[in-house]
């Protein structure tokens, strides 16, 4: 089994080895993350034809923030170079091309789960389960490796529930150890909400919505943040030191500054430092 630096290195989208994929594939609709309609199947029309952004730069600027949230976990080289083979949509037939589109969210998933999957094996108070993680693993990584057929035909919601009874108890494991109350906010509304400088220590936050609710200051040092809807919620200074199931997409789509502490596990922003 790959070390987990290595393995969290390779869960990291990377664009050279793709055929921007995500540019394709997925829809996404005019609002406040995407200046135009797009639908699915149908190329971005800032995809150049050597599959890059031609305003990654200006994404930001340009209307497009919902792009520089995103990442595909490593979904969009696993297709693009393993799946499929090194062949390019561009040039296959129009059946075949739609077939790489449809499997390209199943991976997706997969290798968000792999994410999950890695970083729960990366804590010592999950120890009681690592085997049980490990064969967990092992079986989304053969999941992965399959043809375009079984992926298509793949029940990734049956799989995710699976896997999703693992990382419940890998969390109830790593929370345990959590100086104060332990909170329970799983899938709580909490849109907006006033949680400034918020003693969230080891809180279970699985799935809640956090949509631009004021966290500056906020202690969320071992919170479960699996799911949890982080769109333009202000981390101003918070603590998420030790967070569990923390996401560079979550954190993507929040704000924050020089001052949030982060687990290691994921990158600082770069757009953060304009909002500072």
């Amino acid at each position: 089994m790959r070390d987990h630096k290595t393995a969290r290195a390779e869960l990291r989208g990377d664009c050279e080895q793709c055929f921007g994929l995500c540019c394709v594939a997925l829809p996404f609709a005019r609002s406040a993350d995407f200046a135009v309609d797009k639908d699915a199947g149908t190329p971005c029309r800032n995809l150049q034809d050597d599959h890059r952004c031609g305003i990654h730069a200006r994404l930001r600027q340009k209307g497009f923030t919902g792009c520089t949230v995103y990442d595909c976990f490593g979904a969009g080289q696993q297709v693009s170079q393993v799946t499929f083979g090194g062949r390019d949509w561009r040039s296959e037939p129009p059946g075949q091309a739609r077939r790489m589109f449809d499997v390209f969210p199943v991976v997706r998933q997969l290798h968000e789960l792999l994410w999950y999957l890695t970083e729960a094996l990366a804590l010592p108070a999950a120890r009681p389960v690592h085997a049980e993680l490990r064969k967990a693993l092992e079986k989304t990584e053969e999941l992965t490796d399959g043809s375009p057929e079984e992926l298509a035909e793949l029940d990734v919601a049956a799989h995710r529930q699976e896997i999703n009874v693992l990382l419940l108890r890998t969390s109830e494991l790593a929370r345990a150890g959590t100086k104060g109350r332990k909170k329970n906010r799983r899938g709580a509304d909490l849109m907006g909400a006033r949680l400034k400088g918020a003693d969230l220590c080891g809180a279970n936050l699985r799935g809640a919505y956090l949509i631009a609710a004021d966290l500056t200051g906020a202690d969320l040092r071992g919170a479960d943040l699996i799911g949890a809807d982080l769109r333009d919620a202000d981390l101003t200074d918070a603590d998420l030191t030790g967070a569990l199931f923390l996401t560079q997409p979550q954190l993507n789509a929040a704000r924050g500054s020089a001052g949030t502490r982060l687990p290691e596990s994921v990158t600082r922003p770069g757009h953060w430092t304009a909002q500072v």
